[in-house]
């Protein structure tokens, strides 16, 4: 599936096999896409390296960050699921686990220094996904269930809730001396938000409503949720702002995986509590999101230009299609009445994707652009999650909607060694202050001194630059 390099000359050659060794989907026959999503799986799992001596369980190799290995196991978990395979869910389960940190929050040792709160958030959204599919419970000496580590990972994320600055919402990094400390991302306020939907669903608790409400409202006010420049009804999601300014300085890129937390958090509020607002919001959130999408195609278009040009995607962004992917399933998993809106374009990308993994030596290496109908010369682990995303959404329907845990642990009681209930009610399920600790919520102070200070201000400055000019195809 690797690949030791790609020179122009190789496309050619490649493009020679693709028709013998592409992979070959029929969208209508689950066996089908249960073949063409192995040769995917396989393919992203070679480039994991976990297991190598000397390597970090649950990581994938350079230069593949730990926030994309959590998403990467999102993946292989979705993929074990909706194809009655457990080749990898031993891997998905010790990598969860591994990864998880001395207080379950996903706030572990090796990271703690780097990681923002986007990266802590979508190994907690894989962790919630174990939940929601009773998948392989953690095992002696670790919490009950997968429950205790998506609301560990929520609790210490919302416990950095920033009044002081733009009226609320998180800051995108953590840590003071990290680059984009002073930078409030939607990212990271939609995973907060995303993950308080699913919990208020799962575990019944309003307080998650309340806290999904909450960082709505904030959005909308600060402009990171709004109608787009042309005037329209529906809601475009835009990547943040400098708190510098109070968050005037918008910077309106969109990206796909922002519009597909906001849009399966809105089906998970609308499926829990039947209230028709966020509905509504979740309609005017697809209506925006179709301009992800060319002839059906699904495409990164803040950084991948239709009509040639060069691509901007760096290697984090080449992964969000495939997110996005799997939060369209999740919403019409708890929205069906949206599923006719939305699989059609589900199974254009995934055809065009199919064509797209025809690439490498092996013949079914996936590319980045679909839309192209072939391999493209581009591969990475990125391009292996968005095919395999793809492949898994076309099953969405194929298993039952996403367990709650009254379906799973029957009706709460105070008794916490039969169900998730550790707050002493007979109300709800859950850990009410799981994950938190003073070490984790917030950075240790540390002695960083002038020179580190100013140097993260220059990182700052660069990452707002490459945002600039990296990624100026789609303000709309």
């Amino acid at each position: 599936m690797k690949l030791v390099g790609f020179v122009p000359t190789a496309l050619a050659v490649f493009a020679m096999f693709a028709s013998v060794l592409g992979v070959e989907l029929d969208i209508t026959s689950a066996t089908s896409i249960g073949k063409a999503s192995a040769l995917v799986a396989q393919g992203l799992m070679d480039y994991y390296t976990g297991n190598n001596s000397g390597n970090s369980p649950g990581m994938f190799s350079p230069p593949y960050y730990w926030w994309e290995a959590g998403v990467a196991w999102g993946t292989m978990l979705d993929y074990g699921f909706y194809n009655n395979n457990d080749t990898y869910n031993s891997l998905v389960h010790s990598s969860l686990l591994y990864q998880s940190g001395d207080y379950w929050n996903y706030m572990t040792f090796n990271q703690t220094s780097t990681e923002g709160n986007d990266d802590q958030a979508f190994w907690g959204i894989s962790a919630m996904q174990a939940a929601e599919k009773n998948f392989t419970a953690p095992g002696k000496g670790w919490p009950k269930t997968w429950l205790y580590f998506a609301q560990a990972t929520w609790n210490t994320m919302a416990a950095r809730w920033d009044d002081k600055n733009c009226g609320g919402g998180l800051r995108w990094q953590i840590y003071t001396w990290n680059a984009g400390y002073d930078y409030k991302n939607m990212v990271s306020n939609g995973c907060l938000f995303h993950l308080a939907a699913r919990l208020a669903r799962f575990t019944e608790n309003s307080t998650f409503v309340d806290w999904s409400e909450k960082i709505w409202d904030w959005a909308v006010s600060v402009k990171f949720i709004g109608p787009p420049i042309n005037g329209s009804h529906d809601l475009r999601v835009i990547d943040g702002a400098p708190i510098a300014g109070n968050c005037t300085t918008l910077h309106p890129y969109e990206w796909t995986y922002n519009q597909g937390l906001m849009m399966a958090g809105c089906a998970y509020l609308y499926n829990y509590t039947g209230d028709a607002k966020w509905l509504n919001r979740l309609e005017d959130l697809w209506g925006r999101a179709q301009v992800f999408f060319s002839n059906g195609i699904m495409y990164e278009a803040a950084c991948m230009p239709l009509n040639g040009g060069t691509v901007r995607c760096n290697n984090d962004q080449r992964c969000f299609k495939g997110i996005f992917s799997r939060f369209l399933g999740l919403t019409m998993l708890m929205v069906p009445q949206m599923y006719d809106e939305i699989m059609p374009f589900i199974k254009t990308s995934a055809e065009a994707a199919a064509q797209s993994c025809s690439g490498g030596t092996d013949g079914h290496t996936c590319g980045l652009d679909w839309t192209v109908h072939k391999w493209d010369g581009y591969y990475g682990l990125g391009e292996q999650i968005c095919a395999l995303d793809t492949f898994n959404t076309l099953l969405i329907s194929s298993k039952p909607a996403a367990y709650t845990a009254r379906e799973l642990y029957g009706p709460p009681t105070t008794d916490s060694s039969t169900n998730d209930n550790n707050n002493g009610t007979n109300s709800v399920y859950g850990y009410g202050n799981a994950g938190l600790n003073s070490s984790t919520v917030t950075a240790q102070v540390l002695n960083i001194d002038t020179a580190d200070k100013a140097g993260a201000g220059i990182l700052t400055a660069v990452v707002v630059i490459f945002m600039i000019c990296g990624s100026a195809w789609l303000i709309l």
